[in-house]
């Protein structure tokens, strides 16, 4: 979807770009399609869909194969499982010389039950033969992608996953600017602590778990709010959204949860915040994780794959077991009562995202590879843009 495109591959699609190739993206067009044009990529409209309708797997899979049969693209790179299961296929038989996957966060996991675990991992190994490299974020992901023979070990990378450092500062903004952040957002002057949670609002993310935690912290901190930044995306199969806002008006906590929605102001906001918090049931390798930390905030997280590689237990942060309250509501309870103990682990975080978060260094690492493919295959590399010459075609996507 374009909401992935822009929030998520705009640095990797501009690094492309600088380096010479013309960059296409694929995926469906919804409200951040405007934003990827007016940074000049063309943006094609693909109906990928994260449903279970095969018919509408059928259809996706028939428009990418006419785009590329009418483009000479040189490389294909996908990103989510569904676009990915789509276009590794579709690009090999349209004759892509390079076919790349990166996967974000396979869609199985440990709380998957076994026989559909089975038939996932099937999947991807199967669609994976018709690619020349996979990419994970999590290192549990590569483990798990040789462990289960979807690639092999010379043919897969942990490329971990990164921010912009720079946009991401733990220097607060004036008293002033503080003020004025809160008054936007409904929030009392007096109001602390304040916890912040950046998430798709589905159930997955673990609000549920978040609110009542939550609402077990106002008891020995009433004057404690919960900033929650996101919303639904028009491809979410999980229809959750207004059943978390319900669930904030059944636990009594309308005057202490603030509804932000999308934003795009997200180093503004953590700037406010005492605590960031991720009780995800499943994750990749989470970046709202790595921008509090950036930021300089602890971070409490579920103890899964990605949030485990990002966060310390114990030095940046705490981890919980996965759809557990009361744990959830001891753990911001004991960083949130020890400035402290707070304040080391926001510059630990603080430390650990400037060691080995950057995203150029993630891009790098991919630039690398596809140099390796270009010469594997007797490839020219592009020449620098503006150099003259027609630039290789690359294209990018996700459902």
């Amino acid at each position: 979807m374009d909401f992935t495109a822009r929030h998520f591959l705009l640095p990797l699609m501009e690094a492309q770009r600088r380096e010479g190739f013309e960059v296409h993206l694929a995926c469906r067009r919804h409200l951040d399609a405007p934003a990827i044009e007016v940074a000049g990529f063309e943006l094609h409209p693909i109906e990928f869909s994260r449903s279970f309708k095969l018919a509408a797997h059928f259809r996706a899979y028939r428009q990418l194969v006419g785009l590329l049969r009418r483009q000479a693209f040189t490389v294909v790179h996908a990103h989510t499982p569904v676009a990915a299961m789509i276009a590794r296929p579709a690009a090999r038989r349209c004759g892509v010389p390079i076919v790349i996957y990166t996967a974000h966060g396979f869609y199985f996991h440990e709380g998957t039950r076994p026989w559909v675990r089975r038939v996932h991992i099937g999947l991807e190994r199967a669609a994976q033969c018709y690619a020349d490299f996979l990419f994970t974020q999590s290192g549990e992901d590569l483990e798990t992608a040789v462990g289960e023979r979807i690639a092999p070990p010379a043919r897969a990378m942990a490329i971990g996953n990164g921010v912009d450092l720079a946009r991401f500062s733990p220097d607060r903004p004036t008293d002033a600017g503080l003020a004025e952040l809160r008054r936007e957002l409904g929030i009392e002057p007096g109001s602390r602590p304040i916890v912040i949670m950046v998430a798709r609002l589905v159930r997955e993310k673990g609000y549920f778990e978040f609110l009542e935690a939550f609402s077990e912290l106002r008891q020995s901190m009433p004057a404690a709010r919960a900033l929650l930044i996101g919303e639904a995306l028009a491809s979410d199969r999980d229809n959750s959204a207004e059943a978390i806002r319900a669930h904030v008006r059944h636990l009594d906590m309308a005057d202490s949860v603030v509804f932000a929605g999308l934003r795009t102001d997200i180093p503004r906001l953590l700037a406010l915040g005492d605590l960031f918090c991720l009780p995800s049931w499943r994750e990749g390798m989470p970046r709202s994780i790595i921008e509090a930390m950036a930021a300089g905030l602890p971070v409490v997280a579920t103890n899964i794959r990605g949030c485990r590689e990002e966060v310390e237990d114990g030095r940046t942060g705490l981890l919980t077991p996965v759809r557990d309250a009361p744990a959830l509501a001891q753990a911001m309870r004991r960083i949130l009562s020890d400035e402290g103990l707070r304040q080391r682990m926001g510059e630990a975080g603080l430390r650990r995202a400037r060691e080995r978060f950057d995203e150029n260094e993630v891009i790098e690492r991919q630039t690398r590879v596809l140099r390796a493919l270009f010469l594997e295959k007797n490839l020219a590399w592009p020449v620098t843009a503006g150099a003259g010459g027609a630039a290789p075609k690359s294209a990018g996507g996700g459902a």
